[in-house]
């Protein structure tokens, strides 16, 4: 064994000797502090009180006001040297959106006449008379219950109505509890049963939501007195596919048992529709802008808020939208000025972080669904989160509290790790309170739908929306940047950097433990 000792020992020396020439390796930890600092109330007045001036006349969608408001945006991206989303380098996402006109025409079943904005609604185009009508009961698919497993609805008009289908004993089928499912939210669910019909080759849906009918019809009243006609992207295709609101006396001549009988069934009606409408074309953009990551280029994070707002009244009076969505966007702004001289430090984010500017959120989150639904300039799969910025400048005044609070909506709904994170950030840098108000399920003003956040939630992307609530100026000319609490708004802006520089640098993606089905 002698002989073996010398050798042993070189081995030994020889690696010890290695490994002292070896650098260790040098692990550089980078306060954020510095760059959230470098947002501030002179700067984010300044912006603003150009933004939300009458120059922008109300930034409405497509209108010159919007187009100045975008120019704005990627000057102010060019001056500080942040490339361009888009490979091409065009800072401008195009989103062609069309104007549906309200549509005039008629509607009879069995030769009877319904009055078109009475007792049927709809922005789509449908003529003809339609003998293959069938009822669905709920329009429901899921698991193994199918309110079309014995019945074909190719090229027919099917009848569906509200709601989702209950056991005996008053608990709901699809949950086998007292919670409802997904499919108990009838305005989040009405997307889901229409697209299930048509992919069914159903021709049109004639739907009925007995509860929410008035509010269809007051927004129906609303368009047409105003001439204003529905916004949406535009679609390419031949509309072959249409949806009908109905009242519930329309729906029982249709089929008079439908309330107590949720079997499907063919019809023997026939009904007729001569609906026309016109659509005019809308031209408007996306402003994208991002800071590449240093280790994780290929990993996304978006930071978002609206650029548009609502325009000018009949009265000729200009909506500034200083709080809606002026607030979000400068801060935005801001955010990005500061991931910019953290990056030209050589402190850069680990991840890319995307400075969303979208456009027609006020008619219906029309530029954030262009980006998901339509063409992502980066892939969802590498999206890691959103953090989305939709009026943080004013104070609700129907809220008791702080005055230095913050409104969270849907931190935990995907992720319990966005939301412990953010809840630590916040306490480490900030110490804002945080108001879950309007995170509750049961919240009947469902913001958590209402804002941009919503396109990148439902693709299972985590999402925290960051809100100051209504207020007596919100969609009215009164929202002027003079009425801006400035040092608030510092303040919650530097809360979403913060949140946003922990989410970008972290070793690990946040982690989705509770994604929608």
């Amino acid at each position: 064994m002698k002989k073996y000792i010398i050798p042993f020992l070189a081995l030994s020396m020889a690696c010890n000797s290695s490994q002292k020439a070896v650098k260790e390796k040098v692990i550089k930890v980078v306060s954020p502090v510095e760059y959230a600092n470098s947002i501030t109330e002179e700067e984010l007045k300044t912006h603003l009180f150009i933004y939300a001036s009458d120059e922008f006349e109300g930034r409405e969608t497509g209108e010159p006001g919007q187009k100045k408001a975008v120019a704005y945006i990627k000057e102010y991206y060019e001056k500080l040297g942040i490339s361009a989303a888009k490979a091409d380098g065009d800072y401008f996402q195009n989103v062609p959106l069309e104007v549906k006109k309200i549509p005039s025409g008629s509607a009879t079943i069995d030769g009877t006449t319904y009055n078109f904005g009475e007792d049927v609604l709809s922005t789509s185009s449908v003529e003809g008379s339609f003998t293959d009508v069938v009822y669905a009961g709920y329009g429901i698919e899921e698991g193994e219950y199918s309110d079309y497993k014995n019945i074909d609805v190719t090229g027919k008009l099917v009848l569906i109505k509200a709601g989702e289908p209950m056991n005996e004993d008053g608990t709901y089928r699809l949950t086998n509890s007292a919670e409802k499912s997904s499919w108990g939210d009838a305005i989040q669910s009405m997307g889901k049963r229409f697209e299930l019909a048509e992919n069914k080759g159903a021709r049109g849906v004639i739907y009925l939501d007995a509860t929410n009918y008035g509010r269809f019809k007051s927004r129906f009243d609303y368009m047409k007195s105003n001439d204003s006609g529905s916004m949406s992207i535009k679609n390419d295709a031949e509309e072959d596919f249409s949806v009908i609101y109905v009242s519930p006396a329309f729906a029982k001549a249709v089929y008079a048992d439908y309330e107590s009988n949720n079997t499907p069934k063919s019809l023997n009606k026939t009904i007729g529709l001569n609906i026309q409408n016109t659509s005019e074309m809308v031209a408007s953009e996306n402003v994208a802008a991002v800071i590449k990551g240093s280790e994780k280029p290929e990993e996304y994070l978006v930071i978002s808020s609206h650029l548009d707002h609502i325009g000018v009244n009949a009265d000729g009076q200009i909506n500034n939208g200083a709080d809606d969505d002026g607030s979000g966007t400068v801060a935005l702004l801001e955010i990005a000025q500061a991931f910019k001289k953290a990056a030209d430090e050589g402190n850069g984010p680990k991840r890319s972080v995307v400075f969303l500017h979208v456009t027609g959120e006020e008619k219906g989150l029309l530029g954030s669904q262009y980006y998901t639904d339509v063409d992502p300039i980066f892939p969802l799969e590498n999206t890691v989160a959103n953090l989305n910025i939709d009026m943080i400048g004013r104070i609700d005044p129907k809220r008791e509290g702080e005055r230095n609070y913050i409104y969270l909506i849907g931190s935990d709904k995907l992720s319990t790790e966005l939301h412990n994170l953010s809840e630590e950030i916040n306490t480490k840098y900030m110490n804002i309170e945080f108001d879950y108000t309007y995170n509750d399920e049961n919240d009947p003003n469902r913001f958590y739908y209402r804002s941009d956040h919503y396109n990148f939630a439902k693709n299972n992307i985590p999402i925290i929306f960051y809100f100051n609530g209504t207020h007596d100026d919100y969609h009215q000319v009164g929202d002027t940047p003079d009425k801006i609490n400035y040092d608030l708004l510092k303040n919650r802006s530097q809360l979403v950097f913060h949140t946003a520089w922990e989410v970008a640098n972290r070793e690990a993606r946040i982690i989705v433990d509770k994604p929608v089905e």
